[in-house]
């Protein structure tokens, strides 16, 4: 998954819990700019970080081998 698809994603399930961005900055206690440039594609967020942000919006990852399409 790139970095759009993942800020799609994220944006999406924030809006389906009717989170927004500065609640779940607050919720989270990652930074609201880091929130924004996440969901905005640009941003590059560590491992922790993403974790505190799914764990808010009960997300989590699941690891598998890539397609070869």
């Amino acid at each position: 998954m790139n970095r759009k698809k993942l800020g799609q994603l994220l944006k999406k399930r924030r809006n389906e819990l009717g989170i927004n961005q500065i609640d779940l900055s607050e919720i989270s206690g990652v930074a609201l700019h880091t929130i924004s440039d996440i969901e905005s594609g640009k941003g590059n967020p560590t491992f922790v970080l993403l974790m505190r942000i799914l764990d808010v919006l009960g997300l989590d990852i699941k690891i598998k081998v890539k397609d070869n399409e």
